[in-house]
C-alpha cells in the first residue's frame, strides 16, 4: 500500500471516529443515535466507495498509458530492426557483387 493510500484511510478512519464521538456524546434517544450512526456509517461507505473508484480509475488510465507507451516502443524497436536487416542485407549483397566483379576481372 503506498503512502497516498494510507494517508487516505486514515484520514477517513479519523472522520468516521470523530463523528462516532460525536453522535455518541450528543444528547438523544438510543433510536436516534442508531439512526445517526446508520447514516453517517453510510455516507462514509459511500465516500470510501468513491475513493476507491477514483483510485481504479487512476490506476486503469495508468496501465493504459503504459501499455500505449510500451506498444510505441515495440514499434520502434521493430522498425529499427527491420532497418537494421535490410542495412545488413544490401551491405551483404553490395560486398557479394564487388566479389563478383573482381572474380570476373581477373578472369579477363
Amino acid at each position: 500500500m503506498n503512502t497516498e493510500s494510507k494517508v487516505v484511510l486514515g484520514v477517513l478512519a479519523g472522520i468516521v471516529a470523530g463523528a462516532l464521538a460525536g453522535v455518541l456524546f450528543a444528547p438523544a434517544k438510543g433510536s436516534e443515535t442508531r439512526k445517526k450512526l446508520i447514516g453517517k456509517g453510510n455516507a462514509y461507505v459511500d465516500g470510501l466507495k468513491n475513493k476507491f473508484s477514483d483510485l481504479t480509475e487512476t490506476v486503469l488510465d495508468k496501465l493504459e498509458s503504459a501499455e500505449n507507451t510500451g506498444t510505441e516502443l515495440l514499434e520502434k524497436v521493430s522498425t529499427k530492426t527491420d532497418e537494421a536487416k535490410n542495412a545488413v542485407r544490401n551491405l551483404a549483397s553490395s560486398e557479394k557483387n564487388h566479389q563478383n566483379s573482381q572474380t570476373n576481372q581477373n578472369r579477363v
